[in-house]
């Protein structure tokens, strides 16, 4: 497999010739390599006199890539059914929705996949060499980046490049690719416009914040969304979103604002719907106190395995921010109503359940109630959601609604 594939046989053959002369002059002279002035040192080579103007712009983005870019792994990254591109020393590995599979990507030898390594990572900023061997990164075009160099990986280096999404889903395009079941979209949209609060719940990779963009797209254009991230991921298509984005501490280990600190701050600036992309953290207890007076409709995603661990899940984040388990509960079933699972398929990412938080025993803990699942459709926690959307004048969908029984 060619590492210059699409150029054509004549100049595939002859691209790493020409490739590695004018990284090398660009190195030496110490020149940006702006994507103009890459095309006016492709074209100055002997072995590109022959090749057409199609074929010189094809190296010289070849060419640019190496410099400044993603390389040979440009290709991938550009296309819009890539979520996840994995090098594990010079073996390349792809998610396109389905699970990951083996990419042909030629890389050369280890020692250009760390110059790639450290070149991604010095476009964000971030040093990456032995005394500093990982970095957790976002390149400029939003792709999230992580790299590891051995000793640390050892057989690396690894790096995992999670890319962005640059047109955000709207509700049809996740019924269309299965995601959202056509019978439970009326759901979503319901709680949205009861302003209920709710978590978008799942795995690592199971579409959470795709369905959380999505979820506030649905938002009216009247209303402001203030977005609170550890790093910017979030698009929503809505016309008025401001976001706030967490800040890691410099070289010197200072400087650093977590979300902790934003969630305070967003407070501050009017928001209609208060959301934190991802609740991993002390920040979980501002979020509960912020839903709790007045901002209702907020939103955010957490990490959990199955809807029954999402109380378990906050009770942890709580207790890092001080909250104890009983008041923590009582801030939860007061200030959160629905828990939407995400699930990661061979098929896709799914919407696997939609569930209720309501308050339990005596000691009124929170307990995750199923309303609706994919396999067994309305489940006992339907009846309850039905009645917060009808309290706040909405009507419930016919999803929620018990069947009609003759006699």
């Amino acid at each position: 497999m060619t590492a210059y594939p699409g150029l054509g046989s004549r100049l595939a053959a002859s691209a790493p010739v020409v490739a590695d002369r004018v990284r090398h002059r660009f190195v030496v002279d110490g020149v940006q390599a702006t994507p103009a002035a890459v095309v006016r040192a492709v074209r100055g080579e002997p072995d590109a006199a022959v090749l057409g103007d199609t074929a010189v712009l094809r190296l010289a983005d070849r060419v640019h890539d190496q410099l400044v870019g993603a390389g040979p792994l440009a290709p991938l990254l550009a296309d819009p059914d890539v979520t996840d591109v994995l090098v594990n020393g010079l073996a390349v590995w792809v998610d396109r929705g389905a699970g990951l599979q083996r990419a042909p990507v030629v890389l050369g030898d280890l020692e250009e996949v760390r110059r790639l390594a450290q070149r991604l990572a010095a476009a964000c900023g971030r040093r990456l060499d032995d005394g500093q061997p990982y970095a957790d990164a976002r390149l400029p075009d939003g792709t999230r980046l992580h790299a590891v160099l051995p000793p640390v990986a050892t057989d690396g280096p690894y790096l995992s490049l999670r890319t962005f999404r640059h047109r955000p889903f709207r509700l049809d395009d996740l019924i269309e690719r299965g995601t959202v079941p056509p019978t439970v979209a009326p759901v979503l949209a319901a709680i949205i416009t009861a302003r209920l609060a709710y978590l978008v719940t799942g795995g690592t990779g199971s579409g959470k914040t795709t369905l959380l963009a999505t979820l506030l797209g649905m938002v009216p254009p009247t209303e402001r969304i203030v977005l609170v991230e550890d790093a910017a991921e979030l698009r929503p298509l809505h016309p008025h979103v401001v976001a706030l984005q967490a800040r890691t501490a410099n070289v010197e280990g200072a400087g650093a604002i977590g979300l902790t600190d934003l969630v305070r701050q967003a407070l501050r600036m009017r928001p209609d719907r208060l959301v934190v992309g991802e609740c991993r953290g002390a920040e979980i207890v501002d979020l509960l106190g912020a839903l709790n007076t007045g901002h209702d409709g907020g939103a955010g995603t957490l990490h959990a395995n199955a809807p029954a661990d999402v109380p378990a899940r906050l009770e942890a984040l709580g207790l890092l921010g001080g909250l104890p388990r009983a008041a923590l509960h009582a801030q939860v079933v007061a200030a959160l109503q629905v828990v939407l699972q995400m699930r990661r398929t061979d098929r896709g990412r799914v919407l696997e359940s939609v569930s209720v938080l309501l308050p339990t025993g005596e000691a009124r803990l929170a307990t995750v109630v199923p309303a609706w699942r994919r396999r067994q459709g309305a489940g006992p926690g339907a009846a309850a959601l039905a009645r917060m959307l009808a309290a706040r004048g909405v009507t419930p969908p016919a999803v929620l609604q018990p069947p009609v029984v003759r006699p």
